[in-house]
């Protein structure tokens, strides 16, 4: 991982008494199943660094009905994906910026080889949803996050979520205070002029983008509050309670 992607990252978690154990894909799909739970996701470190153990989790995962989720910078190879085809339910991509400079110049990659993996994993269908950590100086200007916006609204589809996610100084990244809640609003206010359904504000708790709300009448369907849903609105046919809209997204009523 990049010292960008490492802000308040569980990976890098030192001396706290975290333990860990040893458990074979097959170990965390019973235990999955066992637990009741509907999906199973590879995050907090790049999936692709452990490749070969997430794409077995995904494979029994998915014999088994569960989603699967990668939570991803999203700079893989073609070959990757198709090595995943038909496994992957969902993936949540850091979209980190929009220029080439900064990918090579701060993250040591390099941005076409992400926006293509998003593009072919829309075609692929996979349910995807695109992060962005918005940090002081780097990617806060309007104008890089109405390209964010607008790539994803024109090549991925306004269906497409996007969580504008608020920076503070954290582990080997230090070099600015932490985002203004006011530059997270504009971003999200961009998203939403740029067409998009679904603009979420991240590490922002209390604020009222940390919930879906109807793209048609407005109406607050997924009530949130950091990671715990309050109260779900949406009907069982994944349908807008108040305006009878379709709601986007996959693996529960609504869910996007």
């Amino acid at each position: 991982q990049c010292s960008f992607c490492q802000n308040h990252s569980i990976s890098q978690v030192r001396g706290c008494g975290i333990g860990g154990q040893e458990a074979p894909p097959e170990r965390l799909v019973e235990m999955a199943v066992d637990q009741g739970c509907r999906s199973i996701s590879c995050t907090y470190t790049e999936p692709t660094v452990y490749f070969e153990y997430a794409a077995e989790v995904c494979r029994l995962a998915r014999a088994a009905g569960l989603y699967t989720v990668f939570v991803t910078n999203g700079f893989m190879t073609e070959e990757a994906l198709d090595f995943l085809d038909g496994t992957l339910t969902c993936a949540n991509v850091d979209l980190k910026a929009f220029s080439e400079k900064t990918y090579r110049t701060v993250m040591g990659g390099q941005l076409r080889p992400v926006l293509d993996n998003l593009e072919d994993m829309k075609r692929r269908g996979i349910w995807v949803e695109v992060t962005t950590l918005v940090i002081p100086g780097l990617n806060d200007s309007a104008d890089e996050l109405r390209e964010i916006a607008g790539f994803i609204s024109g090549s991925l589809g306004s269906e497409t979520p996007w969580h504008v996610s608020r920076y503070h100084p954290d582990h080997r990244y230090r070099v600015t205070a932490a985002t203004p809640a006011s530059v997270i609003r504009r971003a999200v206010a961009i998203g939403i002029k740029a067409g998009l359904r679904y603009v979420y504000c991240g590490n922002l708790p209390g604020e009222d983008r940390e919930g879906t709300y109807c793209w048609n009448c407005g109406a607050l369907l997924i009530q949130r509050v950091g990671f715990t849903v309050r109260e779900n609105l949406v009907s069982a046919d994944s349908r807008c309670s108040e305006c009878g809209a379709g709601v986007d997204g996959i693996g529960m009523c609504g869910g996007a």
